[in-house]
């Protein structure tokens, strides 16, 4: 139960600190092989482009999960409270009904790319390892995002704010 709990606390967080910090490892290896060996990893860039893909998707479900998003507050500020946190509720279902529907189509692309085999230029590597970031990022947003609904909902439910 504890492990669940971690999980669903600081999933998120320790995928982007590590993909970050891997990227800053790799891209100052490259930079000392470049400036005090002169020779250059070929690899090291397309590796740090796949991470920082990983990374970008991963960060929207930080972003859920901490609610933190670009919102204009003033308009709900003006309003009651049940009036503002119901407009958050239909807003995060509005972005939960988007990602659900991402969802089809980044399986399909990531269908697409295992059916053409195709490998990253510089590394081999499948590409289906890269094209599984989108599908990857919506689910966990999805989840993110019902947690949210579900937990505003119980805490307007019961008469106060919901965070």
């Amino acid at each position: 139960m504890k492990l669940i709990k971690l999980i669903d606390e600081r999933l998120e967080e320790f995928l982007m600190v590590a993909l970050l910090f891997l990227m800053a490892v790799l891209m100052i290896i490259q930079v000392v092989c470049r400036y005090c060996f002169h020779q250059s990893l070929t690899w090291s860039e397309e590796l740090v482009r796949f991470l920082f893909i990983w990374a970008g998707f991963i960060s929207i479900s930080y972003c859920v999960k901490k609610g933190i998003s670009i919102k204009i507050t003033q308009f709900e500020a003006l309003l009651p409270e049940k009036l503002a946190d119901s407009i958050d509720i239909v807003r995060n279902a509005i972005l939960l009904a988007f990602c659900l529907y991402m969802v089809p189509f980044s399986l399909r692309y990531l269908q697409q790319c295992m059916h053409n085999g195709s490998t990253s230029p510089a590394m081999g590597i499948p590409m289906t390892l890269v094209q599984a970031a989108p599908l990857v990022g919506f689910l966990m947003v999805s989840v993110r995002l019902f947690q949210y609904i579900l937990l505003a909902i119980h805490n307007l439910r019961k008469g106060g704010r919901m965070f």
